[in-house]
């Protein structure tokens, strides 16, 4: 069994000085399947939760902003970082704690936004002082990189780092390539697993599989999610509002057993497909009958999740021009939400092909696996 920062939090129980506040959601719990917010409670002053999204206790919707509360089963102050106004601390909040403490499960996709809570949790601290702490947890994607690394101008609160769509590291090691990066003067600590390896995917845990968010409900979606997500951002439905969301992808009008066909001719290594027809109970085309894919995947190690997503879009728009289409911005002005997802603005263009937008996107990744070489806390 892997051993993951909370688990080892009483060997590290001198971090944890002064007042504490903890970031953390479902998936923050112990070997022993105990949450973090009671383990830490016994070793430590622990008197503040901050919620990302979804909330501490994953009650709330994808996006759905929320504010300030008491978690009821621990009766502790909540504060929101998916607020209305910010999804960064207030200083009123900063006041209120001297270590912050990071608990989550991440998918090991740059689109999720825990990392970008992190990634503001750690300017923060930067910036007042405060000690953090990271209790790590293995990347379930393994080491892997894959994707096209993130365009600046296409930074957002779904793509806050120039990294890899699939990008390989743990939440410890972002935080550490993070900080290096930016030149932060800041109190970081790691607490990092044990018999963790760079290469080992969740399979090789021996841990429960604790659902980040509702919608991930399998190991399998978070392997299919680098590439399915982009559908958030086109026409077509990803899967919300199924039995399986991102494992499933279509649209009105689509004929399966014909895209399905289309698909298997991709030959795509790893997945496989059957044709779906299916009515959202939420979400894009709510209680409209779609037709589309159910993907299954097949070897998780040859899977490469990111090119399934692109040819998955490319065969969308090449075989239903009359439907699939590219959402406008969220914001008047703004970019449209399929180009902060991807990191770049190339699937914006008429007519472009996998192999030319991914064209680059592996000597990218050889460039990031050599740049943080050093940031890496497992080999």
């Amino acid at each position: 069994m892997v051993f993951f920062g909370i688990d080892r939090a009483e060997d590290y129980k001198s971090l944890f000085q002064g007042r504490v506040a903890l970031i953390t959601a479902p998936s923050g719990r112990t070997a022993d399947n105990q949450s973090a917010i009671d383990h830490l409670r016994k070793l430590c002053q622990l008197e503040l939760l901050l919620a990302p999204e979804h909330g501490v206790r994953g009650d709330k919707a994808a996006g759905e902003a929320f504010a300030d509360e008491i978690d009821q089963p621990s009766g502790l102050p909540m504060v929101s970082l998916y607020s209305s106004d910010s999804k960064r601390l207030s200083q009123q909040a900063m006041d209120r704690f001297d270590t912050l403490v990071y608990d989550i499960q991440d998918v090991g996709c740059r689109y999720y936004t825990f990392i970008s809570t992190l990634r503001g949790a750690m300017e923060d601290c930067a910036n007042t002082g405060k000690r953090l702490v990271v209790l790590d947890r293995g990347n379930p994607l393994g080491g892997a990189v894959e994707g096209p690394v993130l365009q600046e101008a296409c930074r957002s609160f779904v793509g806050c780092s120039p990294i890899p769509v699939r990008y390989g590291l743990t939440c410890g090691e972002f935080a550490r390539m993070t900080a290096r990066r930016e030149g932060w003067d800041i109190d970081l600590h790691v607490v990092p697993c044990q018999g963790l390896t760079r290469d080992m995917t969740f399979a090789q845990w021996g841990r429960l599989w604790v659902m980040p968010s509702l919608s991930v409900p399998r190991f399998d979606t978070a392997l299919l999610y680098p590439g399915t997500c982009l559908f958030e951002g086109t026409s077509w439905s990803e899967g919300r509002g199924t039995a399986d969301p991102f494992a499933i992808v279509g649209a009105p009008g689509v004929e399966a057993e014909a895209f399905s066909r289309a698909f298997h001719r991709l030959n795509l290594p790893g997945v496989q497909a059957t044709p779906v027809y299916f009515v959202p109970s939420e979400s894009k085309h709510q209680s409209k009958t779609c037709g589309g894919l159910h993907l299954h995947v097949t070897d998780a190690k040859a899977l490469r999740p990111v090119e399934l997503g692109y040819r998955l879009l490319e065969l969308a728009r090449d075989s239903y021009p009359e439907t699939f289409q590219v959402l406008p911005p969220p914001r008047e002005g703004g970019t449209p939400f399929l180009s902060l997802l991807a990191g770049h603005r190339g699937l914006e263009a008429p007519g472009w092909r996998t192999q030319d937008l991914l064209a680059g996107a592996e000597e990218d990744c050889r460039r990031f696996l050599e740049e943080t070489e050093a940031d890496r806390l497992y080999h």
